[in-house]
């Protein structure tokens, strides 16, 4: 099963979202492998964001990443980065199509409510900022069968 990082940001905790937006990762049949409640460090920030360091976008990210709290969470299911991708919608809440989650819940370029894990190898970085072998779950959920063809790629 492929894995993906999500954050809910700072936004999507100010404006009561969480529950709304987890539901339609599990509606799709994903597997919730583990979460946390934190708040993001400065160091934390700037090591996720690195790839960004120094375009003149980085210090606003680095200041809206950890201006409150955050849900991060680890995602696993057959094609978990692009299912996940494809619900979030484009980056920026007024580009993108409703019934995705910025298209529904975002109007703005900087709050965009979700961040997402865009390629199996950063994926594989982003979990490890976040979460220790230990404390990710391997397990299937009653009726996960009728969600994922086995051999299906």
């Amino acid at each position: 099963m492929e894995r993906t990082l999500l954050i809910l940001k700072p936004d999507c905790l100010q404006r009561r979202l969480t529950g709304r937006i987890l539901q339609r990762f599990e509606d799709k049949g994903l597997v919730l492998a583990g979460m946390k409640l934190m708040q993001i460090s400065t160091d934390l920030a700037e090591r996720h964001y690195a790839p960004h360091k120094g375009k003149p976008f980085y210090p606003g990210l680095i200041d809206y990443i950890t201006s409150g709290p955050v849900v991060v969470m680890v995602l696993a299911g057959q094609r978990a980065i692009d299912i996940s991708r494809t619900l979030m919608g484009k980056t920026f809440g007024y580009e993108a199509q409703p019934g995705t989650i910025r298209g529904d819940f975002g109007a703005s370029r900087t709050f965009n409510l979700i961040h997402g894990s865009d390629s199996p190898e950063t994926a594989a970085t982003e979990i490890a900022l976040y979460f220790n072998d230990d404390e990710l779950l391997d397990y299937a959920p009653v009726g996960s069968e009728w969600v994922f063809q086995p051999g299906e790629e």
